[in-house]
């Protein structure tokens, strides 16, 4: 995840709190996750898209909200935002679609995972050498944009394409969680290290 660390390189920045928005993104992730795990027999397509629609808008809700409030660089809360906005509107789409059945389910995820992706991974990509969380970014992008190019060309099957969902959100929400835990402690060592050398 984030390893580097304020004070082995000093030109890339931990914001004090961020680490709170991949904390939020994992317990989201992880919830979708576990509710795909445990329901399997359910896996139809107004499933699908329920389960997604809950996640997308409330993951787009926190990752723009929470973005735009704490993270540091103001293009990139609005980058944030934006991939947030796009969560929010593929969700409501997939409630208020449910019954619009598998290629409905199949678009917007992938729409959504190809442009949200895209923009995560173009934050890390330009960020990485001034924010601590940018390595989290690139890498939490460059698996949604996989999900993506896999649900474009996997068979059209409700169990195969909720499952290969229900996976990435697994995958990431662990890795949002190692990400929260890390930046967190970036950070902590960040304000002792400055508290020690104003002390001294």
């Amino acid at each position: 995840m984030a390893t580097a660390v304020p004070a082995q390189n000093p030109s890339i920045h931990a914001h004090t709190r961020y680490w709170v928005v991949p904390a939020v993104r994992a317990v989201v992730a992880l919830a979708a996750g576990a509710i795909i795990t445990f329901t399997r027999d359910a896996h139809t397509a107004t499933f699908g898209l329920v389960v997604f629609g809950i996640f997308a808008l409330v993951d787009g809700l926190a990752t723009g909200v929470l973005s735009w409030l704490l993270a540091g660089r103001r293009l990139t809360r609005g980058l944030f935002a934006a991939q947030g906005a796009i969560g929010v509107i593929a969700g409501i789409l997939a409630l208020a679609l449910t019954g619009a059945g598998l290629g409905l389910f199949l678009y917007l995820v992938t729409v959504w995972a190809a442009l949200t992706g895209i923009l995560e991974l173009y934050s890390g990509m330009r960020e990485r050498s001034r924010d601590a969380a940018a390595r989290d970014w690139l890498i939490t992008g460059a698996i949604t944009a996989v999900l993506a190019l896999v649900l474009l060309f996997a068979p059209a099957d409700a169990i195969l394409a909720i499952g290969l969902f229900g996976a990435w959100a697994v995958i990431v929400g662990v890795f949002q969680g190692i990400g929260a835990v890390t930046l967190r402690t970036a950070s902590r060592s960040g304000t002792a290290t400055r508290g020690a050398e104003s002390g001294s």
